[in-house]
């Protein structure tokens, strides 16, 4: 179904009640409702580090910055890659989520090295739901870092839910599970109905109680 005139407020609505806009790739000026039979989810409580990139959270290559160029996120996820050579991000994307950043309903994580972003992700906040809606990485294991200190920041400020919207092999690794479309959304309606904090974290700790003490 077309979306005309989507506003930032009418967005946030969308997503709590489940569904959530794409466009068919960035060209395009036409934006969709989507409401997936079976929904992705990353469970916060049994979220999976791989070992290798466990000692690579640890040694901390990377300088973890959170909202410090969230317009900056988005345009690097929606630019093409050998491996995805189209995206769903287009202009109407870019504003929406722009405007909703700017109302504090959308964040993202960003990896910088070298005064250079190397990787994030970004997505939205609503209630104790986080709504994961893209990632990019410019070198290796950026993204998943970001992933790993998101997870653990969603954890310690007191969410519930962590939408991945699909399954993908990348996200496999990290324990994501396809549920139905009604228990997603019993899933959805308990995480709204409760009031997380994303900014006030000390995300020292929880990495470390993300992390715990496995090598």
């Amino acid at each position: 179904m077309t979306m005309i005139d989507l506003s930032a407020p009418l967005l946030l609505r969308a997503y709590a009640a489940g569904i959530f806009p794409m466009a068919e790739s960035a060209d395009s000026e036409e934006l969709y409702w989507f409401d997936p039979e079976r929904r992705g989810i990353l469970p916060l409580d049994g979220f999976h580090v791989p070992r290798k990139l466990r000692k690579t959270v640890r040694r901390s290559p990377f300088d973890l910055r959170f909202d410090s160029d969230f317009r900056g996120v988005i345009e690097a996820c929606a630019e093409p890659t050998p491996d995805r050579p189209k995206t769903w991000i287009n202009a109407d994307i870019l504003r929406l989520y722009t405007d909703l950043f700017q109302m504090g309903c959308a964040h993202s994580v960003e990896c910088w090295s070298g005064g250079r972003m190397v990787g994030g992700l970004y997505g939205v906040s609503l209630g104790g739901a986080f709504f994961g809606e893209s990632m990019f990485s410019r070198v290796t294991d950026a993204s998943k870092v970001a992933l790993v200190h998101l997870v653990a920041r969603l954890r310690a400020g007191g969410y519930r839910l962590l939408d991945a919207q699909f399954v993908t092999e990348h996200l496999s690794q990290f324990g994501a599970q396809e549920i139905p479309r009604a228990e997603y959304r019993r899933r959805l309606a308990a995480a709204l109905a409760v009031e997380a904090d994303f900014r006030g974290v000390d995300q020292d700790r929880a990495i470390a109680g993300l992390l715990g003490g496995e090598g």
